[in-house]
C-alpha cells in the first residue's frame, strides 16, 4: 500500500468517524464519546498528511506516532462504545478492526523509519 493509498484510506477511516459518532446517542457519556472519536479520528487522517510533509527523518517518526497514538485512541472509544452497548456491535466493529488495522499498519512504517540509517 502506497501513501496515496494510505492518504485516501485514513481520509476514509476518519469519514466513517464522523458519521459513526453522529449517530451515537445524545446522551452524556454519547456526547463525550462523540468529540472524542470525531477529533481522533480525523487526526489520524491529517496527521498521516502532515508526516508525508514532514522535511526530516525524525519530524516524519514523530508525526507517524501521533498517527500511531489517535488510531490507537480511535480505537479505544470504539471498544468502548460496543462496551457500553451505545450501538449494534455489529455497525462499531468493522470500524473498530479499521483502527487496529490502521495502527498496526503505521507501527510498522515508524520501525521500517527507524531502522533505516
Amino acid at each position: 500500500m502506497d501513501s496515496r493509498e494510505l492518504k485516501k484510506r485514513t481520509k476514509e477511516f476518519a469519514h466513517r468517524c464522523v458519521k459513526l459518532a453522529l449517530a451515537l446517542p445524545g446522551t452524556v457519556l454519547g456526547n463525550h464519546i462523540k468529540k472524542q472519536l470525531i477529533r481522533c479520528g480525523t487526526s489520524v487522517a491529517a496527521n498521516y498528511r502532515a508526516a508525508l510533509m514532514a522535511q526530516t527523518k525524525p519530524a516524519f517518526i514523530s508525526k507517524i506516532s501521533i498517527v500511531i497514538e489517535e488510531a490507537d485512541e480511535s480505537e479505544f472509544w470504539l471498544e468502548f462504545i460496543m462496551d457500553e452497548e451505545l450501538m449494534k456491535r455489529e455497525k462499531v466493529l468493522p470500524l473498530f478492526t479499521e483502527a487496529h488495522e490502521l495502527s498496526s499498519i503505521f507501527i510498522t512504517t515508524r520501525r521500517t523509519a527507524q531502522k533505516k540509517g
